[in-house]
Formats: C-alpha cells, structure tokens, sequence
C-alpha cells in the first residue's frame, strides 16, 4: 500500500515540482493550496503524513498545525518555510511539528525526512513505550493522572490530550523516577538522532510538559545542565 502524503502549499511552480516528484517516488498524494480547505481532507484522504508550507492562504500553516495536531497527535507534520529565524522553528514545534525545513530545499532531502519520520512513527507503533517498563493504566503524578494508552493528562483544571512524543517524553522522565534522564539518551529513543533541530524540539516539549504540570509546584521536571533532566514529585508516597 502506498504512503499517503498531505502537501499544502500555495506557491503553484514549487508545489507542482513536489507534487509531482513524491508521485513518480510512488507516494500517494494530495496537494492543497488553501490552509482553509486542508481539514476535510483527513476524512476522505486520511494521510500517513503532511508536509505543510507556513505561509497559508485563510489559515496559516502553524495555526494549521495546531487543528492537526489536537485530532491526530501521532501524525508527523514537516514544515516548509522560508522563514529562517529560529523563533519561528521554535514555534513550529510549539505548535506540533514533528520536523523543519527551509526553503530552497533539496527534494531528495524531503524525501529522506519523509522517510526517516515513517520509520519514526512504526518504531513508536511497535514499542508502545519509550521504555521497558510495563505501566500501568493509570500513573498517579501528584494531582494529575497520567494514562499512557490515551496520551492523556488529567489535570485538576480538566482534561490535557497529548501528541504521541509529548507522551513518550513524559513516559521516559516518569519511568527514570528520581534517576537522571540524559539528555543523549532521550533524543535517541523518541527522535532517533541528537541533532541540534532535535534538540532544540526537545527543549520545546519540555517546556510544554512543564506549563503542563503548572497547577501542582509539587511536580517539578529540572534541568541539569550538561547532563539531562530530573523529572521529581515531591511529598508523593
């Protein structure tokens, strides 16, 4: 069966070279010029992956991104922009991209990612966890319960969904208990690399993971520099 590939993109010469170069690469795919036709398209279309330009006709690609993200929270999203700050690779993270490249890209460099973010997500199927432990259905963290089979957080104030990596981070600090978590070691389980772009994504879900847990100053995820993370949960018996 062959991979299904969402491609969003407005500017009509490069996407038409995209478009067609991912079918000749035997991809299925769709291309969609407006970011504010994109959503029907994971009802009759339902991708194994989008590539998704930022600057977007009606929808942006990061406001995009986060409609995406919050139905489907396994799907690998690549960015493609021109924008070249890093602020704005930061915020394509924030907002749940899974990669990031810059315009001019090299095709086969796309396809290569493409690739490699496929072999990502059937490593993450297969395991189920980021670690050897078998949890159970329900972690208690403090005041929030953590259900690793939903990627779900329970917090007091309500109900977080997480994306699949939010959860496999949360999984491997949770599963190294008061132990150190190395930095290394978590960005070659969940991202398969230690790149500086999968660093510097990391550095992005910790902080998401951290405004997570803001409603109990019991549960605390520190930075040791150089080395990793702490993730602790004071006065928990």
């Amino acid at each position: 069966m062959k991979t299904k590939i969402l491609y969003i993109e407005d500017e009509p010469n490069l996407g038409k070279i995209v478009y067609d170069t991912l079918l000749l690469r035997d991809f299925d795919v769709v291309w969609e010029k407006d970011g504010g036709l994109v959503m029907p398209h994971f009802e009759s279309f339902n991708p194994d992956l989008c590539v998704l330009d930022i600057m977007l006709p009606n929808l942006d690609g990061y406001s995009l991104c986060e409609q995406i993200r919050s139905k489907y929270p396994s799907l690998p999203i690549i960015f493609l922009t021109a924008k070249t700050e890093t602020a704005d690779l930061v915020k394509g993270f924030e907002a749940g991209g899974t990669d990031y490249m810059r315009k001019p890209f090299s095709i086969e460099e796309l396809i290569a990612r493409i690739q490699n973010q496929l072999q990502l997500l059937q490593v993450s199927v297969k395991e189920k966890s980021i670690s050897d432990l078998d949890f159970s259905e329900q972690i208690e963290i403090g005041k929030y319960a953590y259900f690793p089979k939903q990627y779900e957080l329970k917090a007091p104030s309500g109900s977080i969904k997480l994306s699949s990596r939010e959860g496999d981070l949360l999984h491997f600090l949770v599963g190294n208990g008061n132990h150190i978590s190395q930095r290394k070691e978590i960005l070659l389980k969940i991202w398969g690399d230690d790149s500086f772009f999968n660093s510097r994504n990391l550095d992005v879900y910790i902080k998401k993971l951290r405004n997570y847990f803001k409603e109990d100053s019991n549960v605390e995820i520190q930075t040791l520099r150089g080395k990793g993370y702490l993730f602790i949960v004071k006065n928990q018996q």
